[in-house]
């Protein structure tokens, strides 16, 4: 009898555990889908220097409407067509900078853009752009290649060459994007980075994000949505 009863009360116990944890499961499970649906503030930083120091500006403000833009440009993409800002006219755009052949971090770089891009493709407000930093070296045809090894959607995402100096100065007086506080870098110093930014549709720089870290390039995708809502 008292081993009956024993029986029972371990049955209850266990019961009870069972319960516990499934509920504490459903609980986590809705949080964390409830923070991947938004942002960790209510209007994302804006940046305009290589400290990459937040600046917390209200939208549409005269303040907002002056601050640092990336400006226009010329350059050539995986399919010999012209890319420029009005390329990314009302569009958000992530944008990197790598090289064909490069044999160490950017086919990671290049494999987190395309994750991206899979978050992003029925998205017609979402572009990608990514800058070759050995323009002599990535022409039209090895862009294109590259593009097809690397299941790059044309018009999605923009693979450009071009004049070097333009390319350079892009990266590193408008994007910002060594994030190196350094000394000043020349022509002749490679320019090679990990980082993403994130522009929005008025072409102010709205976030910086790893290439190589999945926590990263998840809050990257949180602030794509986020900024999309701003309008």
């Amino acid at each position: 009898m008292k081993k009956l009863l024993f029986q029972n009360r371990l049955l209850l116990l266990l019961l009870s555990l069972t319960l516990l944890v499934t509920g504490c499961k459903k609980t986590v499970k809705k949080e964390i889908s409830k923070a991947e649906e938004t942002s960790r503030v209510e209007y994302l930083p804006y940046y305009n220097e290589a400290s990459f120091t937040p600046k917390w500006l209200t939208p549409e403000t005269e303040e907002e409407q002056t601050f640092h833009k990336i400006p226009d440009f010329s350059l050539t993409n995986q399919l010999g067509e012209e890319v420029s800002q009005k390329t990314f006219e009302n569009k958000i755009y992530i944008t990197d900078f790598f090289f064909a052949s490069c044999p160490g971090i950017c086919p990671q770089m290049t494999g987190s853009m395309f994750q991206l891009q899979e978050a992003f493709l029925n998205d017609d407000e979402v572009l990608f752009l990514s800058h070759t930093v050995t323009p002599t070296k990535d022409s039209v045809p090895v862009l294109k290649n590259y593009a097809q090894k690397h299941g790059v959607i044309d018009n999605k995402w923009h693979l450009v060459t071009g004049d070097k100096q333009v390319i350079y100065n892009l990266g590193r007086t408008q994007y910002f994007i060594e994030n190196d506080l350094g000394a000043p870098k020349t022509m002749d110093d490679f320019l090679h980075t990990e980082n993403f930014l994130l522009i929005d549709k008025n072409k102010h720089i709205r976030g910086i994000y790893n290439g190589l870290n999945r926590a990263s390039m998840a809050q990257l995708i949180v602030d794509v949505k986020a900024l999309k809502k701003q309008g």
